[in-house]
């Protein structure tokens, strides 16, 4: 996922440049100092208005740190928290602060946007990060060696979804809309040059994430007459979205990407206008019914400890932090060796197997879908094989 402006590349760079300088360029690569704790940081969106996507793999973090914690390792692990609201000029000097604080490795960032704009410096200071969220396939051409990502990139989410529409549907017309944020560009274009490949009519439009009146996007979607309305971006937009669009009397599949895998997109449009939507994601959110062997263990370990189901991106987080865990079981616990554990690192995670290829991408691509049903999302499957009916 990819959220909010970016500062400029040169004033992101500089910043993290002069701290680095100042606290001896790239301290937190190193490693850890003589303490019996080492520090590893989380950084995403953790009060903001897409926090919903973010809250559930801190808490997975969490789970695994405090696990392993439990039993009394030479090393501790402390995970230092970094609230960047989603943004990237928040992200940024976060960053750097937790280079500063000398952590070894990082969970997140989150969101591309803030990934994009803050990873330059994590680069700089050689830190292993790993997100459990980005989904932007830009961050894996940069030829960084210290990103990596736990989940699929929209290069391949986009067009599952895209496929799953047209092979459930069989429509003629579709509508894409997306607001300005980096991320939903990205995925709206991916899900518009598939569906425009298998020979759909499809139109096009977008409007500012500032905004919360959509009825210009509306006209043109009732003129276009759609069977088929994808939208790429985040549940805050897309909830308001699919309730104008509804109040509209527009009654067209809506469907959207993991931005909106959140209940937020529920309770924004109203139980009515959100039954039936679609959402796709490189992620199969579990359900009391639909988990079972390693997931239902940790579906039950997480409903316990935190009063309510793990949601979007919570497995992945605990997927992340259990990488790090290994390799600093493993005796690595310098920056530079725990990145290099990470080269040769393969085991099953509670979401997918976890093996990461040399540009920092997760080898697993599987794309999920979900469908609304009765306030809450029901998991249809694997996208190849996810049926409407």
């Amino acid at each position: 996922m990819m959220w909010k402006r970016a500062l400029p590349a040169a004033t992101a760079l500089l910043a993290g440049a002069l701290v680095l300088s100042a606290c001896g360029a790239g301290g937190g690569g190193s490693g850890a100092r003589a303490t019996d704790t080492i520090k590893i940081g989380f950084l995403g969106d953790l009060t903001g208005e897409s926090s919903g996507l973010v809250i559930g793999p801190r808490n997975g973090a969490k789970m695994v740190i405090e696990a392993y914690n439990a039993k009394n390792p030479p090393k501790k692990i402390e995970l230092v928290e970094y609230d960047s609201q989603g943004t990237p000029d928040q992200a940024v000097p976060l960053v750097t602060k937790a280079v500063q604080d000398g952590i070894v490795a990082m969970i997140g960032p989150a969101f591309s946007g803030e990934s994009k704009a803050a990873d330059p410096v994590l680069e700089q200071a050689k830190i292993p990060n790993i997100s459990p969220v980005a989904t932007n396939p830009g961050l894996a051409e940069n030829g960084w060696k210290y990103f990596h990502r736990v989940i699929a990139s929209d290069a391949e989410q986009g067009p599952a979804i895209a496929q799953f529409l047209v092979s459930s549907t069989q429509p003629k017309r579709a509508y894409v809309v997306n607001d300005d944020q980096e991320y939903s560009v990205g995925l709206a274009d991916a899900v518009e040059k598939d569906l425009t490949a298998k020979g759909l009519t499809v139109g096009r439009d977008q409007f500012a994430q500032t905004a919360s009146d959509y009825s210009s996007t509306i006209a043109k979607i009732k003129a276009a007459n759609p069977e088929v309305i994808f939208f790429g971006g985040y549940y805050s937009q897309g909830g308001r979205l699919l309730k104008q669009i509804r109040d509209a009397g527009v009654k067209a599949l809506f469907a959207a990407g993991d931005g909106s895998l959140d209940v937020g997109l529920i309770n924004g449009a109203g139980h009515g206008a959100a039954e039936g939507a679609i959402v796709g994601c490189p992620c199969a959110v579990p359900s009391r019914a639909s988990a079972q062997g390693d997931l239902k263990s940790f579906f039950d370990a997480y409903s316990a400890k935190y009063g309510a189901d793990p949601g979007v991106y919570a497995t992945e987080g605990y997927d992340a932090a259990t990488a790090f865990v290994k390799a600093i079981e493993a005796g690595n616990t310098t920056s530079e060796s725990i990145n290099n554990y990470l080269t040769t690192l393969s085991f099953q995670g509670v979401a997918k197997a976890i093996k990461f290829q040399p540009n920092g991408n997760v080898e697993s691509t599987a794309i999920f879908i979900h469908r609304v049903h009765n306030g809450k999302f029901d998991l249809l499957g694997n996208s190849k094989d996810a049926k409407l009916g």
